[in-house]
């Protein structure tokens, strides 16, 4: 049975429309690649539709490639979750510079290196899940909640209900008020 190699499909990301992306195409074109996906979106956004674009193009046999691995995954569990996806698929997973270029991904070494990384992940975000519960439950037992402060206090709600009583439109009080249509709407179906 033959098999045909592979294509070389790149992609990049830019975190904001100010950044340019061509030493990351330039990089990828050196490599080989065929094509390259480009997203303009910050490392948080998870909405990067080039990068969906670059998975749904690949096919068995193709590998993924990408400059640096912080271009492509928003965090190690983020990136051992996307290069398992990709091997099931029978596609490979290529870094050009940076952290684990060096190691080949679709090699039993290259794919220890990632689950050790992948490990140390999952246990870093567990111990900050644990910090993070521990001190919500320090500050609770202090008498401090967390969360964003409420917009409509007493004097707002009292002030928003006498002028809706006068028979003044929701977009009018909200701009006296300076809170969004929204937060009185819920204020005032909380209260009324």
């Amino acid at each position: 049975m033959t098999t045909t190699a592979g294509h070389l499909i790149g992609y990049a990301r830019v975190s904001t429309d100010d950044q340019e992306a061509q030493l990351q195409h330039d990089a990828l074109a050196e490599a080989g690649c065929v094509r390259v996906f480009t997203d303009k979106a910050s490392g948080k956004n998870t909405d990067r539709p080039e990068l969906t674009a670059a998975l749904d193009y690949a096919r068995p046999g193709d590998t993924l490639c990408v400059w640096k691995l912080d271009r492509f995954a928003r965090s190690l569990i983020d990136l051992v979750t996307l290069v398992d996806s990709l091997a099931a698929r029978g596609i490979g997973f290529k870094v050009l510079t940076g952290a684990l270029a060096s190691i080949d991904p679709n090699t039993p070494d290259g794919r220890l290196m990632l689950q050790v990384v992948g490990a140390m992940a999952e246990f870093e975000r567990i111990l900050i899940k644990d910090r993070t519960r521990a001190g919500l439950d320090a500050a609770r037992a202090q008498g401090r909640v967390g969360g964003r402060p409420a917009v409509m206090d007493a004097d707002k709600l009292a002030a928003a209900k006498a002028r809706k009583a006068k028979g003044e439109s929701v977009t009018a009080i909200a701009k006296a008020l300076g809170v969004s249509r929204a937060t009185l709407y819920r204020a005032l179906g909380d209260n009324e």
